[in-house]
C-alpha cells in the first residue's frame, strides 16, 4: 500500500490546550478600515481559468457589464482577451473546452431553477447554439472524449423527468441521437470510445449496486455498496487501454482509498494510495495516458502525494515560486503546460502558466485585485472534540491584528455548511473576512455527517438531524467560549441549505443559546422537503430515508415531524432573518413561507427576504450584495458589530421583504429610497 507523505503544503493542527491559544498577545491599536461589501461579495476579476487542449488559448470567467461571461485570449497575451459570450442575467458559472480547440460548452439555467441548458460556442464563427431543450429539462454533460472531438454525450430527462437518457450530440449541427434509454440507473462510467461500461442502481436499503454492461448490452452485478459506504465509494474511470478501472473505495476500511482493478483478471483491487485520517479528496490523471500522477487528501489542510517522479520535480519548482496551497487547474493534452493556482486564506488566488519543459512559471493575475493590499485575517484550522470524543475539524477567523486569543471575548457567528454531505475547507473565505472585518469571530464547523473524514464520521450523522449534529455545533460554541474567544450572550448562527435548517433548529430546540439566526434557503419542514424533491432526485429517496428519515413510514414521519423546526416554532425567542429564492428547486419557497406564516400568526418577529429571480442561493451580484447588506445590519443590531450603511447596495436587486423590514435597522428606509429611484413598473 502506498502511504501518503507530504510533498508540499504542510499544516500544523492545533489542539485544545496550547499552541494557537496559549497566550494573549497585545491587540492592534486601531481597528482596520471597513472593507466595502462590494469588494468582498462582488464578482471576482477572474475565475474558472483554463487553457485549450493544445495550449494555444487561455480562457476565464470575468465580468462584462457586471455579469460573469467567458473571455478568451492567446496564451502569450492575456491582456488581449475578448469576451466571447453575452449573458446579461445570472452570469455563466460553468464551462468546458471541447477537444477540437475551437469550441466551448457552457451551461445556463433560468432564474435559478437548475434546469440547466447546454450551449456550444464556436470561437471561429462567434456563434452559439443550444444543444439541449430550453425549458423543463435538466441537462448534464456526461462525457467529452479526445477520440470524438466533434461529439459530446449529454444526459437529458426529457422523456422521463426522473431519469436521464444519454444522447450523442453533434457539436457542429446540434443533431441528437439517443444511445441509451434509462429506466432507473445513474452514475454512468463511460470510456473514451463512448461505450457505456458501468452504471449504478440504488437499493431499497439505501445503498447501491454497481452494474457492468456486457457485450450483449445487458447489465450484470459487479459490486455491491452497503449504505455505510455509499457516499465514499465510487468508480472514477479507466486507464488508457480500458482494461484498468480506478475507484475510490471505503469498503472494508474507514477512509476511502484509491484502488485500481484489472478487469481482465480475477484479482482483487489494489490500493494505490490511502490515508488513515481522511478520504482521498482528488485524483490527478495524465490527460490522455490516463495513469495516476498524484492524489490529495484534505483533513484540516490539503496535502498532495505525488506518485509520478516527474511531477514531483515540477511541484518542487512551483513550491519555490509561490508558498500558497498549489493545485493544477488545467492541462494540455500532452501535459506540457499547466494552469496552476496558488491559494491562501488571507489573499486572492494567484494564477500561473507553468511550462514543464523549461520549468518556468509565468504569473498571470489574481482573481481579486481589489483585496490584494487589504488588511485580511488568516483562517486557522482547529480541532475541537465533541462530547462523545469525535474530532471536529473547524476553521476560525479572528479580527485582523488578533493573532491568538482576544483580550476580551468577541461577538461570534457560527457558520454552518450546507449539504449536509459536504464540508468546509481552509482557504480564502469572503464570509470569514467580512465577519472578521466587522469585529466578529467566525467559526465554521465540520459536524458529524460531513464528508471527507472517513465513513464512521460521515455515518455518525445518520438520523441525527437536529440531534447529535446539532450537539456538535453546541460543543464548538462551548469550546470557543471556554477559550475566551466568544462572548456567550453574543453568538449568532448562520448557514445555507442544511445550514439554514441548522439555524432554524437552533432557534427552536435551543431557543436561548444563540442571540440571533440567519437562515438562507433552509428547510423548515422535513416532511414537505422530502415530498417535494426534484423528480430526478427520486432514485436517491432510499438514501435520504436512511440518513434523514423515511417520510413513507409512520415511524419515519414521527421522527421527521419532531426534527422539523416548524413543529416547534412557538419556542422561537431570538431575532431571525430568512433569505429565500423563489425558484429554488431543492428547498422550495414554501419551506420559508411555512415558518414565516407560523411566526407571523403567533406574533413572533421575523424578517423575510425573498428574491423572485433566484434559486438555491443568490447568484446575481446585485442580489448577493443586497442580501449581505441586510444581514450586516441585522447582525450589527443583534450582536453589536460594525456595519457599512446600506448606501446603494439595494440598487438593481430584486429584493422583496414581505414581512419584517422594520426589524432590521435602516432596511425600510433603504427599500423606500430604492423604490423611489426604480423606473415605473420596476421592483
Amino acid at each position: 500500500m502506498h502511504r501518503l507523505k507530504t510533498i508540499v503544503v504542510g499544516v500544523l493542527l492545533v489542539g485544545l490546550s496550547g499552541g494557537l491559544f496559549a497566550s494573549a498577545p497585545a491587540q492592534a491599536d486601531e481597528k482596520p478600515r471597513l472593507i466595502p461589501r462590494s469588494v468582498l461579495f462582488g464578482n471576482p476579476d477572474k475565475g474558472g481559468v483554463r487553457m485549450s487542449p493544445d495550449g494555444s488559448l487561455l480562457s476565464f470567467l470575468a465580468p462584462r457589464d457586471g455579469v460573469m461571461n467567458i473571455w478568451v485570449a492567446p496564451i502569450e497575451d492575456p491582456k488581449a482577451a475578448r469576451c466571447v459570450t453575452a449573458d446579461k442575467g445570472r452570469g455563466i458559472r460553468r464551462y468546458h473546452w471541447c477537444h477540437d480547440n475551437r469550441r466551448l460548452l457552457f451551461l445556463q439555467d433560468e432564474g435559478g431553477d437548475e434546469n440547466w441548458r447546454v450551449n456550444v460556442l464556436d470561437l471561429v464563427t462567434g456563434r452559439a447554439k443550444a444543444l439541449s431543450p430550453a425549458k423543463g429539462v435538466a441537462a448534464r454533460i456526461t462525457s467529452l472524449s479526445p477520440k470524438h472531438p466533434r461529439h459530446v454525450l449529454l444526459s437529458l430527462n426529457d422523456r422521463d423527468p426522473r431519469n436521464h437518457d444519454i444522447y450523442k450530440v453533434d457539436l457542429v449541427t446540434g443533431a441528437r441521437e439517443r444511445i441509451f434509454e434509462n429506466n432507473g440507473l445513474g452514475g454512468f462510467v463511460i470510456d473514451d470510445d463512448y461505450n457505456l461500461r458501468f452504471a449504478q442502481r440504488p437499493t431499497k436499503a439505501g445503498g447501491g449496486v454497481i452494474l457492468r454492461r456486457t457485450k450483449e448490452a445487458t447489465w450484470v452485478p459487479f459490486l455491491e455498496i452497503e449504505p455505510a459506504d455509499l457516499l465514499s465509494t465510487r468508480l472514477l474511470g479507466f486507464g488508457k487501454s480500458g482494461r484498468l478501472l480506478y475507484m475510490l473505495d471505503s469498503r472494508g476500511r474507514d477512509t476511502s482509498a484509491l484502488k485500481v482493478q484489472d478487469l481482465e483478471s480475477d484479482e482483487e483491487p489494489v490500493v494505490i494510495a490511502a490515508s488513515d485520517r481522511a478520504d482521498i479528496a482528488s485524483v490527478s490523471f495524465h490527460p490522455t495516458e490516463r495513469y495516476v500522477q498524484a492524489v490529495s487528501v484534505n483533513h484540516a489542510r490539503v496535502k498532495w502525494d505525488i506518485l509520478d517522479p516527474k511531477m514531483a520535480a515540477d511541484f518542487k519548482v512551483l513550491s519555490a515560486v509561490d508558498d500558497g496551497d498549489l493545485s493544477i487547474n488545467s492541462r494540455t493534452h500532452d501535459d506540457s503546460r499547466w494552469i496552476v493556482t496558488s491559494s491562501r486564506s488571507d489573499g486572492p488566488v494567484r494564477y500561473y502558466v507553468y511550462d514543464r519543459a523549461t520549468k518556468q512559471a509565468t504569473f498571470l493575475f489574481t482573481n481579486r485585485r481589489s483585496i490584494e493590499d487589504l488588511p485580511l485575517t488568516k483562517m486557522r484550522p482547529v480541532i475541537i472534540k465533541a462530547r462523545d470524543g469525535l474530532e471536529l475539524v473547524c476553521y476560525l477567523s479572528l479580527p485582523y491584528g488578533i493573532e491568538r486569543r482576544p483580550a476580551k471575548p468577541l461577538p461570534m457567528v457560527l457558520l454552518v455548511h450546507g449539504g449536509p454531505w459536504a464540508r468546509d475547507s481552509w482557504g480564502y473565505n469572503s464570509m470569514h473576512q467580512w465577519l472578521a472585518n466587522r469585529g466578529y469571530a467566525a467559526l465554521s464547523v465540520n459536524f458529524r455527517g460531513s464528508t471527507g473524514f472517513g465513513k464512521r464520521f460521515l455515518n455518525a450523522g445518520n438520523l441525527e438531524w437536529g440531534r447529535k449534529m446539532h450537539d456538535d455545533l453546541l460543543d464548538a460554541v462551548a469550546w470557543a467560549e471556554g477559550q475566551g474567544i466568544a462572548e456567550p450572550t453574543k453568538v449568532g448562527i448562520m448557514g445555507g441549505s442544511y445550514g439554514g435548517y441548522a439555524t432554524l433548529l437552533a432557534l427552536t430546540r435551543t431557543p436561548r443559546r444563540f442571540a440571533c439566526g440567519v437562515d438562507i434557503v433552509g428547510p423548515s419542514n422535513l416532511m414537505t422537503l422530502l415530498s417535494t424533491i426534484p423528480p430526478y432526485w427520486a432514485p436517491m429517496i432510499d438514501m435520504f430515508a436512511t440518513r434523514v428519515g423515511d417520510h413513507r413510514t409512520e415511524e419515519g414521519r414521527k421522527l421527521l415531524i419532531d426534527r422539523s423546526p416548524l413543529t416547534h416554532v412557538a419556542k422561537i425567542e431570538r431575532p431571525l432573518l430568512i433569505g429565500q429564492g423563489k425558484n429554488d428547486p431543492r428547498v422550495k419557497e414554501n419551506e420559508a413561507q411555512q415558518i414565516v406564516d407560523a411566526m407571523t400568526k403567533r406574533g413572533i418577529p421575523v424578517t423575510y427576504a425573498l428574491y423572485p429571480d433566484e434559486g438555491h442561493g443568490f447568484r446575481r451580484p446585485e442580489n448577493s450584495k443586497s442580501f449581505w447588506a441586510v444581514v450586516e445590519a441585522f447582525l450589527s443590531q443583534t450582536l453589536g458589530g460594525r456595519a457599512e450603511p446600506f448606501g446603494n447596495d439595494l440598487k438593481g436587486s430584486s429584493l422583496q421583504v414581505p414581512v419584517g423590514s422594520i426589524w432590521v435597522p435602516g432596511l425600510s428606509e433603504a427599500l423606500e429610497a430604492e423604490a423611489e429611484l426604480a423606473p415605473a413598473g420596476g421592483r
